[in-house]
């Protein structure tokens, strides 16, 4: 004879049998999305959450700008005082005596911009997009040259 396992509690819907609602209630009733699904009703029925925990979800705010493209603002920075370790160390060596310059080319390193912040101790030529005003002050004072690239 084999022993099987008997649950010793009932489930609850075999246990609710002769009860008319199950459990859920005959005013409320069991429905599927008796509130509406997701974040339906925040401006109606679901206000008072709405604007208790997220004030502010709904309304506008400043001017709208069609066809906006983040292209042409795309434009990553770098300090003066970055451009030196940008250049291989093989590359200081070569050229510490001699009147030739290192050359960093920013576009390489990902940067399109070169601000002035900090000081460059020697002259670099430098390639990029664009150079702020005390950046190219800098550059020139420390003996280098500024090159615009495309």
């Amino acid at each position: 004879m084999t022993y099987r396992a008997r649950s010793n509690k009932k489930r609850k819907s075999q246990h609710m049998r002769g009860h008319v609602s199950h459990g859920h209630g005959r005013i409320g009733k069991h429905r599927k999305h008796a509130s509406g699904r997701g974040n339906a009703g925040g401006q109606h029925h679901h206000r008072i959450a709405f604007d208790k925990y997220h004030p502010g979800s709904f309304g506008k705010v400043g001017m709208r700008h069609f066809h906006w493209t983040k292209g042409p603002r795309f434009q990553p920075a770098v300090g003066l005082d970055k451009v030196l370790s940008m250049v291989p160390a093989k590359e200081l060596e070569a050229t510490k005596g001699k009147p030739e310059l290192p050359v960093v080319n920013l576009l390489k390193q990902g940067y399109f911009k070169l601000l002035g912040r900090g000081h460059i101790p020697r002259g670099v030529i430098v390639k990029a997009r664009s150079f702020s005003r005390k950046a190219e002050q800098k550059i020139k004072k420390a003996g280098g040259a500024c090159v615009l690239v495309a």
